[in-house]
């Protein structure tokens, strides 16, 4: 798909990617959750509620990845937004049909992006002029025409706008229970981010409190007044004042800085560069939670015949399987022992360490592609065969659920499991898909590809 042409001294993709966009991502997350469509399925699909942090960054790199890249990533990633949010569609308590693949919603989504960064820079004191602004949203339209909304979805130009946000907040949006969430009661309970380790648990407890109340007061004073109006919000002297800081402050700075600091990708300053980071092997980061979460049963930081076993037992357990079927799930679990001790157990202690197993795993790979066929895939054939209660040849989702759900596995994530093994989104899973899935976490070097999402997203 060709970039459509745009005036030269603006750039959509540009301004999407400078970091001052973070000072509008949460209201951008709320005007999405106001939909009653994406706030029924964050409710039923989305872990938000407890990776809050990853829900923003994952919305803003989706942007980036519509919007920046070229035709061919651009196509990549609207299949990857069609696969996850196929199974995306139930009932809400209140007995509404909800269906994220519904056009008018995707419609909505994709505007509330448009809008957020129009918004960054009328808060930031450079607003577009007209032309701009048209500019802008026909580079916008551009990318999004790959969605294939129907005619009409999108309003035709920027100074439809207006009148289509208007019109949504008086007919569409309400003040959903994900949306209440966002603003009054996540923050006060996030986890601490990563990048903020150093400030232990008492330090994140101060700075979270803080952080709470200047985010909720500024996405009240950003948010649309026909959005405050409908749900009854009021935009205080202090909220505002706080706001006309942030946003000038952050206006009038960043666009000061070298383009390296300037904006959160390399070459996001101008054209798109053709230079790409070397692609960083996530392989070793996948293997060593595979064997931290799922391997080490008894959570010494040892792998032992006694752990697959254990495996074995919760399968055949939650299954309820006769003798025979047990023994078959038992039979391959210690072949894969067998093979894991062989290759790894260079002392003979009947131990492998979860270094051993890492470093084993990505080298066997890398040497025979039949690597994962001596050991893992056939004790996964096992339990899917032992999975496909009615015989089927086919896992649907409460027999996926009935082997890999747990106290301590998210619906949510179950879900996304299930769904990154669906690959063609029929709501039932066969073998095929099953090994390739399991196949893909072991072997792929990036974590954009779906198999590698299967213990939920990092």
């Amino acid at each position: 798909m060709a970039d459509p042409v745009v005036d030269p001294g603006v750039s959509f993709r540009r301004d999407l990617s400078e970091w001052r966009i973070a000072l509008v991502a949460w209201r951008l997350l709320v005007l999405q959750a106001a939909d009653p469509v994406v706030g029924a399925g964050m409710a039923e699909h989305s872990t938000y509620q407890a990776h809050p942090w990853r829900r923003v960054e994952h919305t803003l790199g989706s942007g980036r990845r519509l919007f920046y890249q070229d035709g061919e990533a651009l196509r990549r990633e609207v299949a990857r937004l069609d696969r996850a949010h196929k199974r995306i569609r139930g009932t809400a308590p209140d007995g509404r049909a909800y269906d994220a693949e519904d056009a008018a919603t995707r419609a909505w989504v994709l505007l509330t992006l448009f809008e957020c960064v129009v918004a960054m820079r009328r808060l930031g004191g450079d607003p577009y002029d007209a032309g701009q602004l048209e500019a802008a949203y026909q580079e916008f339209t551009g990318s999004v025409a790959a969605f294939g909304l129907p005619e009409g979805e999108l309003p035709r130009s920027a100074a439809e706008l207006p009148a289509y946000f208007a019109r949504a907040a008086r007919e569409r949006l309400e003040l959903t229970e994900a949306a209440r969430y966002l603003l009054e009661d996540m923050l006060r309970g996030a986890p601490r981010p990563r990048r903020l380790w150093f400030l232990g648990d008492a330090g994140w407890r101060v700075l979270r409190a803080v952080v709470a109340r200047a985010i909720t007061a500024l996405t009240v004073a950003d948010l649309p007044p026909a959005v405050r109006e409908r749900f009854g919000l009021v935009r205080t002297r202090r909220a505002a004042l706080l706001s006309w800081l942030l946003h000038r402050g952050a206006g009038a700075v960043v666009p000061l800085l070298p383009d390296r600091l300037r904006y959160r990708s390399p070459g996001q300053g101008g054209a798109p560069s053709r230079w790409r980071p070397p692609r960083r092997d996530a392989r070793g980061s996948r293997v060593d939670r595979f064997f931290r979460e799922v391997l080490d049963q008894t959570g010494d930081g040892f792998l032992t015949v006694h752990d697959l076993r254990a495996m074995a037992h919760n399968v055949c357990w939650q299954l309820e399987l006769d003798e025979a079927a047990e023994a078959r799930v038992y039979q391959a679990f210690d072949g894969w022992w067998e093979q894991l001790r062989a290759a790894m157990d260079a002392n003979g202690d009947g131990k492998v360490s979860r270094e051993e197993f890492v470093a084993a795993t990505v080298a066997g790979c890398d040497r025979d592609p039949a690597y994962l066929e001596q050991g893992l895939l056939p004790a996964l054939r096992a339990v899917f065969t032992a999975a496909d209660t009615d015989g089927s040849g086919f896992l649907e989702a409460d027999e996926y659920r009935a082997v890999f759900g747990g106290p301590r596995v998210h619906p949510a994530e179950l879900s996304h499991g299930f769904r990154q093994l669906d690959v063609d989104g029929d709501g039932r899973i066969t073998v095929e898909e099953f090994l390739h899935g399991f196949t893909e976490f072991f072997t792929a070097r990036a974590d954009s590809t779906p198999g590698t999402q299967l213990l939920g997203r990092a």
